[in-house]
């Protein structure tokens, strides 16, 4: 193929597969920085696995962190980061995502008035005891935003699995207080604070947003702003390359036809994980279930594969964002957070032992089911037992602790609801081996198991696995107890929840360099082809250094591959020019 744009349809600079907050993050900053900048999009909405998720970002010395007189050294980050990524990710992409990260922030913020980035402290670190590491943590999040200021756009971006009650929110930094609702004066003026929203929204209309949602429509505006190209339902299906296996352009589906778009500085894969690829779970992560996963429906291996087949290595592919949960219908997955880390509640394995401490951070928790599950006892399901006194004070999937409550947007009341029963994910009875027989595991094993618990509990010290000792534990545990995370199970009724193996998506993908520089298996790098976010083999390795370090890798390896690609030129352009767009 000719160096030049020669035999394609259409010419651009940079071409951004994805719309996630890694797609979108280098657009803006591509387009700050003079280039031509096209994203597209195979769904029909944009917004991506971003837009489902949390929207925390992890960034360690973020200006939204100096603002509120916390700064961090980022020298002994890197050690923490080299510690729980065990050796698997250069020292160049670890200190590349640490040193950007903020430079990325400080850039948005800049760019747009609609980003403005906010602090939330007393997040720990996930290993918040390791050198390097933060018991105040590095969560930075958007401000809540009514979706109606992104105007028609709003119906384009990808609404969350959930959908809540219209005005049922909760601000970055009040989720702790609401899981302790029944517990401290603060939780119970949330609870007030979310019902006058739900009356508030009712009288004013508004559609207040929080989360992924609210940092998806935040960077669209900014977007927007720009005036950058975005193709909706039109997938990346091939790129194209020199004959020195440059990568010099994709074709697009779009309305019916196959475009050959030319990108004279590169092409950046942001597409997603495989989560939703069974033949590819299948291959390389044999416990995960596509249809059990909360990741983006949209994303099935497509980015991961393209590249393959223009010689890009694959790295970590075992790996996910793993996470317990229940399954309450098909379709309707709902993760284990807080739950893991109340008192008067353990998780035991098919043969009916703990295993674990119960609060792990949820990707390791995952990790843990699958090994577990491979020494050929049940790990997958789990059952997470807890007595009626933790049932009826505490949030439980949803649950709140409240009398029954007519027309409630969550359950309540003091029986399981009634659809929890039939999906078969919670049972109860009125004796611990009771409880055994009806979740099919040894009731001499599980007795014991709670007799050995409960004397640990009272005693305030988990010999076993050293629950509560870890900051981490304790963030949505009841601080109001003299040890938060242990109290024995008392009374009956004794429920038992069935924890299934999910996750928020895959992620191992493409090798990338600290450039975020698409690599060949022998380490070379392929000209032009540059990969962000879960499509690419995390800068984290198997691990999670905290809440928000999944998006945050993305949007800042997004952010380098624009600047990159924005000084290395891969063809010389012609006067080609961008054609209409939506």
């Amino acid at each position: 193929m000719p160096s030049g744009t020669d035999g394609f349809d259409m010419t651009v600079d940079f071409l951004v597969a994805g719309s996630g907050a890694g797609g979108l993050t280098a657009a803006l900053a591509a387009n700050a920085r003079g280039l031509r900048t096209l994203v597209v999009e195979k769904a029909a909405k944009f917004g991506g696995t971003s837009a489902l998720s949390g929207g925390g970002m992890w960034v360690p010395n973020a200006p939204a962190q100096r603002r509120a007189g916390v700064a961090m050294d980022l020298e002994a980050v890197a050690g923490y980061l080299r510690t729980i990524t065990k050796g698997i990710v250069s020292e160049e992409r670890i200190r590349a995502f640490l040193y950007t990260a903020p430079e990325m922030m400080e850039f948005l913020e800049k760019l747009s008035p609609h980003i403005r980035f906010v602090f939330k402290p007393n997040h720990p670190d996930y290993y918040p005891e390791l050198p390097g590491a933060s018991k105040m943590g590095s969560l930075i999040n958007v401000e809540p935003i009514d979706l109606r200021r992104l105007g028609p756009d709003e119906d384009l971006l990808l609404p969350p699995l959930a959908i809540a009650p219209r005005g049922v929110w909760i601000g970055p930094n009040e989720l702790p207080h609401f899981y302790r609702f029944r517990q401290t004066w603060r939780g119970r003026a949330m609870f007030i604070k979310l019902v006058w929203r739900m009356v508030r929204a009712r009288l004013t209309g508004e559609r207040i947003s929080v989360g992924g949602q609210a940092l998806m429509a935040r960077l669209m505006l900014a977007f927007r702003d720009a005036k950058i190209d975005l193709w909706l339902e039109s997938p990346i299906v091939e790129l194209l390359t020199n004959d020195a296996g440059d990568v010099i352009g994709a074709v697009i589906e779009r309305q019916g036809r196959k475009v050959r778009v030319a990108a004279t500085r590169g092409v950046l894969i942001a597409t997603g994980g495989f989560e939703r690829n069974q033949a590819m779970r299948d291959q390389y992560q044999p416990e995960g279930r596509a249809d059990l996963t909360l990741g983006n429906p949209n994303n099935t291996g497509d980015g991961i594969r393209i590249a393959e087949s223009v010689g890009a290595d694959l790295r970590t592919m075992d790996s996910a964002w793993w996470y317990p949960a229940v399954a309450w219908a098909p379709g309707r997955i709902q993760f284990s957070l807080n739950e893991r880390m109340l008192p008067s509640q353990l998780i035991v394995n098919g043969a009916g032992k703990r295993y674990i401490n119960e609060p792990t951070p949820y990707s390791d928790f995952g990790f843990a089911m699958i090994e577990g599950q491979r020494t050929g006892v049940s790990h997958i399901p789990s059952w997470l037992i807890m007595d009626d006194w933790c049932w009826r004070r505490y949030v439980v999937f949803g649950h709140l602790p409240l009398p029954k409550i007519p027309f409630s947007p969550a359950p309540t009341g003091r029986k399981l609801p009634a659809f929890w029963r039939e999906s078969g994910s919670v049972v109860m009875a009125d004796t611990i081996p009771e409880l055994a027989k009806k979740i099919g595991v040894p009731a001499d094993a599980l007795v014991a198991t709670v007799e050995r618990f409960n004397r640990m509990a009272a005693a305030g010290v988990d010999e076993d696995f050293h629950r509560g000792e870890s900051a981490y534990d304790q963030t949505h545990a009841d601080i109001t107890l003299p040890h938060p995370n242990l109290v024995p199970l008392r009374k009956p009724p004794y429920y038992a929840f069935k924890l299934i193996l999910s996750d928020l998506g895959t992620n191992g993908g493409i090798a990338t360099d600290e450039h975020a520089r698409a690599l060949r298996p022998d380490g070379s790098v392929i000209k032009g082809l540059f990969a962000t976010g879960n499509v690419s083999s995390a800068v984290m390795g198997r691990s999670y250094a905290g809440a928000g370090a999944t998006i945050s890798p993305a949007m800042t390896f997004g952010y380098i591959a624009a600047t990159y690609a924005a000084d290395h030129p891969v063809l010389n352009p012609d006067a080609t020019t961008v054609g209409h767009h939506d």
